[in-house]
């Protein structure tokens, strides 16, 4: 029996420690559009100590209306008080956690590539990611993935062995399914 509850104990504690862990979270919210809204939100991040991994910002469908969608590292509990905290702020309209799995999240990636070397290889491997060659001449191309995170990470690292002179990645982005 004692053994039992050793491993339960030992079940429970290990259940704790997963909670507590750093995760990605994507933050979502709809804001005024004013002047300053960005830079209380951002100063609230800042000031709770986290590093912000990407922020999105643009107009919506709303007049008046702006989206920010937030990227982050943190334990669930410390994302629950963050979520609370920017709620009271009275430039947030709504807040939203976007769930990878209840939710499209996707990034927009530019790169330019060293085309030197073969185009038809890099065609090739454009075509594996669904990615667009938007322009060429004999010493670059420019190409251009829209993906979820992840699948970028694996173009960007399979674009390396061609030479990558340049890089701009927007930052997440995401909607739920709901």
């Amino acid at each position: 029996m004692k053994c039992l509850e050793t491993a339960c104990l030992k079940d429970i504690s290990t259940a704790i420690r997963m909670s507590e862990e750093k995760r990605k979270h994507i933050v979502g919210m709809l804001v005024k559009d004013e002047p300053g809204v960005l830079a209380k939100i951002s100063g609230l991040f800042t000031r709770r100590g986290f590093n912000i991994d990407t922020i999105v910002v643009g107009k919506t469908n709303l007049k008046g209306i702006s989206h920010i969608v937030i990227s982050l590292q943190g334990d669930e509990r410390t994302i629950e008080q963050l979520d609370k905290q920017v709620a009271k702020l009275e430039d947030v309209v709504k807040l939203a956690d976007f769930k990878e799995e209840e939710s499209i999240v996707r990034e927009h990636c530019l790169l330019k590539i060293n085309s030197a070397e073969s185009i038809q290889k890099l065609e090739k491997a454009c075509k594996k990611h669904n990615a667009s060659i938007l322009h060429t001449n004999h010493k670059f191309a420019i190409v251009e993935l829209v993906e979820e995170p992840e699948k970028i990470d694996a173009f960007v690292q399979e674009m390396a062995a061609f030479g990558i002179k340049e890089l701009s990645r927007s930052g997440i982005n995401a909607l739920k399914k709901e």
